[in-house]
């Protein structure tokens, strides 16, 4: 039997397919940089052998699964292809691997991980199911009826995927290296539609999305008048979210999520409707809805001492803005202070001023030095360039977050898709450290 071998294991899609595969009873091994991602936590739980990369690590016997981060001169892969292994790129092995399955892919600018970590969340539990969540997490499960899987249009590699259904939950423009305005989005997003096999359910609300052609029936979805489903009746409470469905105008049923802002009660939507199209029972998809814990690294809430830190994957203006919503949501009276590390040099400069005013819904906003990805580590933007156009005109360094010490009872996002979680574990070390000193002090009276 082949080992499969996954060049940059730790990535986020590459540490889920490896979990799927290892499931499904394959050998399964990787290699990746030595720092540590919260990703391979779920790999050395499964014993998945990890590996620094070395061009020592390929051998005859391998199927290497390449991540798309790494081009064909990384030394791993070019030593595959010199010695005639089997190369295969993620996207184009996942869109193998799902053929044969009721799969669902669901894809948009935002709010990919969570649709489908809820949705993986309610099949799992009403019919056998595997899936790939795009914040690390995979399950293969050996009798599975349905995939559910995320779809990352960047570079338009989810045009590797012909699924059984889509959720496409809106268009925006982002990835601003890549994709060179909206329409150029949407045509990515029109193309992929075009090879889905039974249905697309698409937010109505979304103009963009209003203007796609395909020829599987498109499901629309949203708050909106004219939408086949339609969410209504809207009650927001710091323990969640209650509202009422409407399916072609006729009560649906009422729902009850655990999560908070618009987006959230969006994602729910799409996943009720895909379920009745399914013929999943109403009643059945209410009662896992109520029970969803969410995904990593959105929304995720660490208490300490009088202060709520919230951990949260948000890097694009709308996505910010939905984070600060969701924060004045559920603790309704207490101070939201913004801390920030953008990702990309490109998508700064595009959205300069898009971060400043998502950010400055906030009462107060800090900066962390942009996070050059491995595609793009340079350009000639400053976090000063951002700041400037920020509450308080504050930007941090990791050796000193002391300063959010001064914002009592507040709520503190951390918000980023680099590795600003390095500046949540600074500041709670400080935390620790005043706690610890405290108690000695305490001791020593």
């Amino acid at each position: 039997m082949t080992t499969y071998h996954f060049v940059g294991i730790k990535g986020s899609g590459m540490s889920a397919l490896a979990q799927i595969m290892f499931d499904k009873g394959f050998c399964v091994q990787g290699s990746d940089v030595e720092k540590y991602f919260f990703t391979q936590k779920s790999l050395e739980e499964d014993g998945i052998e990890i590996l620094p990369f070395s061009e020592d690590n390929i051998h005859e016997g391998l199927t290497v699964i390449a991540g798309n981060a790494f081009k064909d001169d990384h030394p791993e892969i070019k030593k595959a292809m010199d010695i005639g292994l089997p190369v295969i790129r993620y996207h184009k092995f996942l869109g193998q691997l799902i053929e044969g399955y009721t799969s669902v892919a669901i894809t948009g600018s935002h709010g990919k991980t969570s649709t489908t970590g809820l949705l993986s969340h309610v099949l799992e539990e009403l019919r056998p199911t595997s899936y790939l969540i795009g914040d690390g997490t995979g399950k293969g499960n050996p009798d599975a009826e349905y995939f559910a899987l995320e779809a990352c249009e960047y570079q338009r590699h989810f045009l590797a995927y012909s699924p059984t259904y889509a959720v496409m939950t809106n268009i925006d423009w982002d990835h601003p290296d890549y994709f060179k305005s909206e329409d150029d989005v949407f045509s990515a997003f029109e193309s992929f539609g075009k090879q889905v096999k039974k249905a697309v359910f698409a937010l109505g609300d979304d103009t963009q999305l209003r203007r796609l052609k395909l020829e599987v029936p498109v499901i629309y979805f949203g708050f909106e008048e004219g939408n086949e489903f339609q969410a209504k009746n809207i009650v927001k409470e710091t323990t969640g979210s209650t509202f009422d469905v409407y399916h072609n105008g006729e009560f649906h049923g009422t729902f009850v999520i655990p999560t908070y802002g618009d987006h959230n009660v969006l994602n729910a939507l799409s996943v009720i409707a895909l379920c009745h199209y399914e013929k999943i029972g109403t009643v059945d998809v209410a009662k896992e809805l109520r029970t969803f814990e969410g995904v990593k690294r959105r929304f995720s809430i660490t208490e300490r001492q009088n202060q709520v830190l919230v951990d949260d994957y948000a890097h694009h203006p709308s996505e910010i803005r939905a984070t600060v919503n969701a924060a004045r949501q559920k603790y309704p009276d207490r101070p939201i202070v913004a801390v920030f590390q953008p990702h990309t040099f490109t998508r700064t400069q595009a959205f300069l001023q898009g971060f400043a005013d998502s950010l400055n819904l906030a009462d107060e906003v800090y900066l962390c030095d942009i996070f050059g990805s491995a595609r793009e580590n340079r350009g000639t933007l400053t976090i000063q360039d951002l700041a400037a156009k920020t509450k308080g005109n504050h930007v941090i360094q990791e050796q000193h977050t002391e300063s959010l010490l001064a914002y009592d009872n507040a709520v503190i996002l951390f918000m980023g898709a680099g590795d600003v979680q390095k500046f949540q574990a600074a500041y709670e070390g400080i935390l620790d450290a005043g706690v610890k000193f405290i108690e000695e002090k305490r001791a020593v009276n």
